[in-house]
């Protein structure tokens, strides 16, 4: 497979509404691909992550649009504090899955902050290709299931209540 060459671009704010819609339609294609029409693991209707979940991350960390052929190919946000990060999203449009840019865009976000030492990230436990690329592609190692029967205060998307099924990855940078 060639090495896909990618460029992380800022998110700039009249393309805040365009990386939301982008964000859902890449969550919504893996549960639906996994679960089909059934699927009654959103936040609201019809989407996976809701618009709140994503703006929270926009503003709260640093958003970036994934480039790739000059053409949008996906977003990313992530968090940093000192040695500690946290990759908030990161997505690639169905459309352009299996070329590596998911690959590319992880390590053009490792090269930026190589302050980071231990970054850290959650996913749904449906999302089976996103489970194969933070585990087998970026090296991060399963931590934690979030789950009914464990769901702590900072559990990122999991309310008490809810039967949220999460796992938190955790990558070690040496």
């Amino acid at each position: 497979m060639n090495k896909k060459k990618v460029l992380l671009r800022p998110l700039q704010a009249e393309d805040r509404e365009q990386f939301i819609l982008d964000n859902q339609e890449a969550f919504r294609y893996g549960a639906l691909e996994e679960f089909g029409c059934r699927d009654t693991h959103f936040e609201e209707d019809r989407e996976i992550i809701s618009r709140d979940t994503i703006g929270k991350s926009i503003d709260t960390g640093e958003a970036y649009r994934i480039i790739c052929d000059g053409q949008i190919a996906g977003g990313a946000v992530v968090r940093v504090d000192g040695e500690k990060g946290d990759l908030e999203l990161l997505f690639v449009s169905p459309s352009v899955h299996s070329k590596g840019i998911g690959c590319a865009a992880w390590q053009e976000i490792e090269a930026m902050y190589p302050q980071v030492k231990e970054w850290e990230t959650i996913t749904p436990y449906f999302e089976k290709r996103n489970i194969h690329f933070y585990v087998n592609r970026c090296g991060f190692q399963i931590v934690e299931f979030f789950n009914k029967h464990h769901h702590p205060e900072n559990a990122p998307g999991t309310e008490k209540d809810d039967d949220s099924e999460m796992f938190r990855f955790r990558k070690i940078i040496s």
